[in-house]
């Protein structure tokens, strides 16, 4: 089945066609900047514009930077404020005419890491990390979601931890790898204290990069770079979407 998946990010709203059988894109993908401020309307109507600039008229899968529960923004992360209480899916199909379904944007990455990815075949506690503008999180048990984990608001040095450990912070201040690392280190201590994951995989763009950071990485888990690297919000995005539009067309 093919569906288009989106991933709004921070910077970035990217979208491409997806087999979701297979994993694999069916088009080229597309960019578009995050609007700013970040509003729903305003991130609706840039949805609305990918939409058409992939010539798609079909089921939607979105990923976006917030608690999702039936389709409604309980929290707003890298994107304004107003998002809070927003009926996320009603607003997509609105904007854009087609079906949607809406899902933490971790966890789409998630979806598509432990069905296609280096998450496949696991059956233990997997944690999946997403190291962009914040940190994303998704965990699995047993091959089962646990949705909606919001592991980058864990506390660290009183703030937020992707506020001293996201990718975003390492270029905005210039650490090396081996500086950043570190930071990464004591944000892993603190996620594997409170839920002793088997494997950790590393996804976002910076994965693509993993040799330079992994060789001063410490965790007591098991420790892989995501297959999908920057694509998988995309594709778990879509896979999501082909569990919930059966009868949506």
């Amino acid at each position: 089945m093919n569906i288009l998946g989106i991933d709004v990010g921070g910077s970035c709203i990217k979208g491409a066609i997806v087999n979701t059988t297979t994993g694999r894109l069916c088009s080229r993908r597309m960019e578009i900047a995050t609007p700013q401020p970040a509003t729903p309307q305003l991130v609706g109507e840039a949805v609305s514009k990918l939409v058409k600039k992939c010539d798609w008229n079909g089921p939607i899968g979105c990923g976006v930077p917030a608690v999702i529960q039936n389709g409604v923004a309980k929290t707003a992360a890298n994107i304004d404020v107003s998002w809070i209480g927003t009926d996320v899916q009603r607003l997509l199909q609105e904007k854009t005419g087609c079906f949607c379904a809406v899902v933490n944007d971790a966890d789409a990455a998630g979806l598509a890491e432990m069905r296609f990815g280096a998450g496949r075949g696991e059956d233990g506690a997997v944690l999946i990390l997403t190291l962009g503008t914040g940190i994303g999180s998704a965990l699995f048990s047993q091959g089962q979601l646990f949705p909606n984990l919001e592991f980058g608001a864990l506390p660290l040095y009183g703030a937020p931890a992707e506020h001293y450990a996201s990718a975003a912070v390492r270029t905005a201040q210039k650490l090396n790898w081996q500086e950043w690392a570190g930071r990464l280190n004591e944000f892993f201590h603190l996620a594997e204290r409170l839920i002793s994951p088997e494997l950790i995989i590393i996804g976002g763009g910076v994965s693509s990069k993993s040799q330079e950071f992994f060789p001063f990485l410490q965790t007591t888990a098991k420790l892989l770079p995501a297959r999908s690297e920057n694509q998988a919000g995309s594709i778990g995005a879509a896979c999501y979407a082909a569990l919930n539009c059966d009868d949506k067309g």
